[in-house]
């Protein structure tokens, strides 16, 4: 390795090309980035007792053997963001000058030819920077000044935006001086003795932090011969990371710590996913190790992608999913991974995962109903199956449900029915995925909750009316009851209904109980009264309908 802390321009001087691995992440920095470079490089164009300003480290190698006479082209291996909006300030800043045509110490060619461009060359090693993907398209046809792409980098293209603008006014000469007192530190790596993804690890400490998904991919890929790793992320790599969506770099971390927890029954931190990542997969794998274990994470995390991310094609076991997912449960993902699996490979039919589905949904549940602790649902799932027969899957994970004892204990009918009947089930996590599942079990056309809201049938605010129907035990009734099962429906009136007596609500004109469609306020319907006995009949009415919904492992 050889270092030397040297002047950005300089280093950007001669016949060079800068390229990106086609692993590496796309152009990341935002525009607070742009705006602390653009505040320092204008701070010390201004102040002539600052002679320099340190940018950070550019890090790259060649990677291979150079002819003599052509463009040597590099291998950037840390400093793509810096290096991008350099190239972005310096060709807006030719281009400002140019319409202003003002005098800088440095006419627009130059500054082009010197920092931009390789101006006797043609194709892409015009270019002293190719970067990948779709970044690569947009960058060349701004800093050609070229009509952008129908789909360009946003990034690039706004940050050049925000240094045109910021370029109208200020002193053009004072910029071109803060940007001649830049200096990085220029580390060209020794291929045959460095080791690039230990000093790529090293220095992420600066500038935009890579996420463990950026470090795995790198980890990966960085090293590997040159086709070997172009056909490796093209046809494994990238079409996983595309199938995460924008938000695939936390997507994706959490994915793989699904996956590790899966596959060593270890649940690793999410902080050191990547550490752990590395003891999985080794960096002594052969390529044909290495490629067989990518198309394996590549294969789950389209299991995970259906599930998680609820992008299943089937409307019926993503209705599940849908339900789990509201639940907000992801301890449960390590499993439903292993099940995709399964179903994938045909061990199990539609009606069982379903089945399963319908287990997790409920166990997790009626556990929530009942208060018992959440913190070891995650190791009761990451081993769950491995007490299972799969010879007889559904069946055998039945038994072992309704076998779990102490921390695992599976809320029995008994159990889960007194909870439900008898807690605050509106101050719940998930009210509303609790009256939605009681109004649209076997329903045909399913109602959308989120049309209605949540109405407590004796008010939350008891009027003086209210508390003559409800007795002289008043008081008790509504500490008891007021935000149970049995008080608690749906409606698209409750600003309309407000504290008003029952049977006014009951009668209201095309708003009340009794020309509602929806199958919660039909026992409201035809009460006379609402105090605590028809409370309490409707709240056991509904707890049948709760256990046809969240089912017992033995009951089906």
């Amino acid at each position: 390795m050889d270092a030397a802390v040297i002047p950005i321009l300089r280093f950007l001087q001669g016949p060079k090309q800068f390229f990106i691995p086609i692993f590496q992440r796309m152009y990341s920095w935002k525009k607070d980035h742009c705006q602390q470079l653009w505040t320092d490089v204008v701070r010390i164009g201004k102040n002539s007792d600052i002679s320099s300003h340190f940018l950070g480290s550019i890090v790259y190698m060649e990677p291979g053997p150079q002819n003599e006479g052509v463009v040597r082209q590099l291998l950037v291996i840390d400093g793509q963001q810096r290096l991008t909006t350099l190239s972005l300030l310096l060709s807006a800043l030719g281009k400002a000058v140019a319409e202003q045509d003002i005098d800088i110490g440095i006419d627009p060619k130059r500054l082009s030819n010197y920092y931009l461009f390789n101006a006797e060359e043609e194709g892409e090693l015009r270019y002293k920077q190719l970067l990948t993907k779709r970044d690569k398209e947009t960058l060349i046809c701004l800093l050609e000044n070229r009509t952008l792409p129908a789909v360009p980098s946003s990034l690039l293209r706004d940050n050049y935006r925000f240094f045109e603008d910021q370029l109208k006014v200020v002193d053009l000469k004072t910029v071109y001086t803060g940007i001649q007192k830049l200096k990085i530190v220029d580390i060209v790596l020794d291929r045959a003795e460095d080791n690039p993804q230990l000093i790529f690890e090293s220095l992420n400490s600066t500038g935009l932090s890579l996420s463990p998904a950026d470090l795995i991919r790198n980890y990966v890929l960085m090293g590997q011969e040159t086709s070997f790793q172009n056909r490796l992320y093209e046809a494994q790599w990238f079409p996983m990371e595309q199938s995460f969506g924008d938000q695939h770099a936390k997507r994706f971390d959490r994915f793989v710590r699904d996956y590790l927890t899966l596959k060593t029954r270890q649940i690793p931190n999410i902080k050191s996913v990547y550490e752990k990542f590395k003891e999985y997969v080794p960096d002594t794998m052969a390529p044909s190790e290495l490629e067989s274990c990518v198309k394996d994470i590549s294969r789950y995390a389209r299991h995970y992608v259906d599930f998680a991310l609820l992008q299943e094609e089937d409307p019926e076991i993503r209705g599940y999913l849908e339900d789990i997912q509201e639940l907000r449960v992801d301890v449960v993902y390590p499993f439903l991974l292993e099940v995709y699996e399964d179903y994938a490979q045909k061990r199990l039919e539609k009606s069982e995962i379903i089945q399963i589905l319908r287990l997790i949904e409920s166990y997790v549940f009626r556990r929530a109903v009942c208060n018992w602790p959440t913190n070891r649902l995650n190791r009761i799932f990451s081993t769950l199956l491995l007490k299972v027969d799969k010879s007889n899957y559904l069946r055998s994970l039945k038994q072992v449900f309704s076998e779990m004892r102490t921390y695992s204990h599976y809320p029995t009918d008994t159990e889960f029915i007194h909870e439900l009947m008898t807690r605050d089930v509106y101050n719940f996590r998930a009210p509303k995925y609790l009256l939605r599942k009681l109004e649209n079990y076997e329903r045909k056309e399913p109602i959308n909750v989120d049309d209605y809201t949540i109405e407590h049938v004796m008010p939350q605010e008891l009027t003086e009316i209210w508390q003559r129907d409800l007795g002289e035990d008043w008081r008790r009734i509504y500490e008891k009851w007021v935000h149970t099962m049995g008080n608690l429906t749906l409606t698209g009136y409750n600003s309309e209904y407000k504290n008003l007596p029952f049977k006014e609500k009951r009668d209201m004109p095309k708003k009340g109980f009794r020309t509602s469609p929806l199958y919660l306020n039909e026992s409201l319907a035809h009460a006379e009264k609402w105090d605590e006995a028809n409370i309490c009949a409707r709240g056991a009415g509904l707890m049948e309908r709760a256990l046809k919904i969240w089912i017992y492992p033995n009951n089906q």
